[in-house]
């Protein structure tokens, strides 16, 4: 993402660059035409924790093209971006006639993010609903976050079936 500086009298907050926020935008086809974007972080200098919450992802079986269903969470410490959430709505739902197990899924909307923020931390939980009979759950992030900052628990309860 390339930026010039903004013109005389806006606010240098990054949204003058932004292509997608504010503007009709036609559904990416995949996550690979999708167009994240990002902006300056506020506050660069302190550590605050950016929570994003997808309770209706969905993707498909590359196998049997059937549906997949999971509830994201995806938590950040900004270095010195962050991501602009329509963008990642964006993203997010290019994933809907995506083919790739769970597994790649979760890891594709990770390693994407951290590739765009360059975040302290990161880490996503991403809470696969059954099917034939087994949740898959995936979680990974970039390492241990830093001292003294409070990450709150993602708090999604895992499967229980009828038990």
């Amino acid at each position: 993402m390339t930026s010039s500086p903004p013109p005389a009298g806006t606010p240098d907050d990054g949204s003058q660059l932004l292509t997608q926020l504010g503007r009709n935008t036609t559904q990416p086809a995949s996550p690979e035409d999708a167009i994240l974007e990002r902006v300056p972080a506020p506050d660069a200098d302190r550590r605050y924790v950016v929570r994003f919450t997808a309770p209706e992802f969905t993707s498909l079986c590359p196998v049997t093209g059937q549906p997949d269903f999971a509830h994201i969470v995806i938590d950040y410490i900004p270095r010195a971006w962050i991501v602009e959430s329509k963008s990642l709505k964006l993203f997010l739902t290019s994933f809907r006639n995506h083919g790739s197990f769970h597994e790649k899924c979760s890891m594709q909307i990770a390693t994407t993010l951290v590739d765009l923020l360059d975040p302290v931390w990161l880490r996503i939980g991403a809470y696969w609903y059954p099917r034939g009979g087994m949740p898959i759950d995936v979680f990974w992030q970039t390492g241990a976050p830093p001292e003294g900052t409070w990450i709150p628990a993602q708090d999604v309860p895992g499967y229980r079936g009828r038990g």
